[in-house]
């Protein structure tokens, strides 16, 4: 590794990543900066805007920082390796980022995905959101608009943001009788007019459809309603009038609940039937879910097309808080950059300010990823920032850098 350092007295424009101040506070600031090659292509820098730690009850509003921000660039003309996203264990379960770097063999990287975390003590790595592992599509996006995606194809490191949608179905392959999927990887829910019914067939209120895979966790999720088994081909293995098995490998299941328990059964019957899954970017376009690519969810893009794109807003997720970025400059470089926030010694920023920070990075497109107490990036394994809790977040998922050529396998 080779290392450098830099200082900077005031903004000094944008000429480049490397040397553009951050737009950050006051503008007589200090700001430094270390920089370290931890691979061909592959440079994380260290920046600190400020020198003097900011007053407890000023950490929300001084211009005076300081802010530490951490930036891994990712030059794909130059890397022999891969960007890719992984998870623990399974999908539904937390892990720390430090853990998922170095479990995967990675030499870097940084949380990703908003999850489900408190929501659910149970599952509390669901994403909330897109998550597509080495081809997989193991979590659908959202409908709602804030989500924007991630996606990364791991034999090129070419990077596509956006908002993706997605639609899917199933249908008996003799009578082509079709019902709407709903979800992919995320527990139903039991319509309250609905739950104390012994027979889940005889509800007339609306309930869900979810397709469930053998990466989600050890067992479905149990509780009321019915459960279809399916091999590789799609045939009915068995059916159950209550929800919960363990799936071995090759096989899914459907879960419907209210209403839908009903028509899960009369779709799939004892045959055989179709699962469709389609996911389309915003230009309307298909994108196959194929080896190689991988996918997160973040919250609004920050920029696009080199244009700062973040909406305006007033609630806690707007003000400052510890940030992870992704994006990419307009030569195809890869940035992956942390915030620290909600401290004496790194402030944090607003949603604003994080997109000017991007912005003075030079990332030509952005996403907001999870941040907050989540907020982690490591190398080998080791903490490189500091996390706002006392200790580090178990996270759903994680973008990792492995600096080897994508072979297929894994997640």
């Amino acid at each position: 590794m080779t290392a450098a350092l830099t200082l900077v007295l005031a903004p000094a424009g944008h000429a480049t990543a490397a040397d553009a101040a951050l737009p950050l506070g006051d503008a007589d600031l200090t700001e430094t900066r270390s920089s370290q090659n931890l691979a061909d292509g592959v440079t994380l820098t260290r920046i600190v805007r400020g020198t003097d730690p900011a007053p407890a009850d000023q950490i929300n509003t001084t211009t005076r920082g300081p802010w530490v921000v951490n930036v891994l660039t990712i030059d794909p003309r130059k890397t022999r390796g891969h960007l890719a996203a992984t998870y623990g264990p399974d999908l539904a379960k937390v892990e720390k980022t430090t853990d998922l770097v170095r479990s995967s063999g990675a030499l870097a990287g940084v949380n990703a995905s908003f999850f489900t975390f408190t929501a659910s003590a149970q599952y509390p790595g669901d994403p909330v959101g897109l998550g597509l592992f080495d081809g997989k599509l193991l979590s659908e996006p959202t409908a709602d608009n804030a989500e924007a995606n991630f996606v990364v194809d791991a034999k090129s490191n070419r990077v596509l943001m956006g908002k993706l949608s997605w639609t899917g179905s199933v249908q008996n392959r003799t009578t082509k009788a079709t019902l709407p999927l709903e979800f992919i990887n995320h527990p139903p829910v039991v319509p309250a007019a609905c739950a104390a019914l012994p027979d889940q067939t005889q509800c007339t209120v609306p309930g869900d459809v979810v397709r469930f895979t053998p990466e989600f966790a050890d067992a479905t999720p149990s509780g009321a309603g019915v459960e279809v088994v399916l091999d590789r081909r799609g045939c009915v293995v068995r059916t159950s009038a209550t929800r919960g098995t363990a799936l071995a490998d090759g096989q899914t299941s459907l879960q419907a609940t209210g209403r839908e328990a009903a028509s899960l059964l009369q779709v799939t019957g004892q045959g055989c039937v179709k699962q469709t899954s389609t996911l389309v970017d915003e230009r309307g376009e298909k994108l196959a879910a194929r080896k190689g690519l991988y996918g997160v969810n973040g919250r609004y893009r920050l920029t696009a097309d080199g244009e700062i794109v973040v909406p305006a807003g007033s609630d806690s997720f707007f003000q400052r808080n510890p940030r992870t970025i992704a994006g990419t400059t307009r030569d195809k470089k890869i940035v992956l950059a942390t915030i620290d926030g909600r401290m004496a010694t790194s402030v944090g920023t607003t949603m604003d300010e994080t997109a000017a920070v991007a912005d003075a990075l030079r990332m030509h497109d952005a996403i907001n990823l999870d941040g907050g107490g989540s907020t982690t990036m490591s190398v080998g394994g080791a903490l490189v920032n500091r996390p706002s809790g006392t200790t580090e977040r178990a996270v759903g998922d994680a973008l990792v850098f492995m600096n080897t050529r994508y072979h297929g396998g894994g997640h």
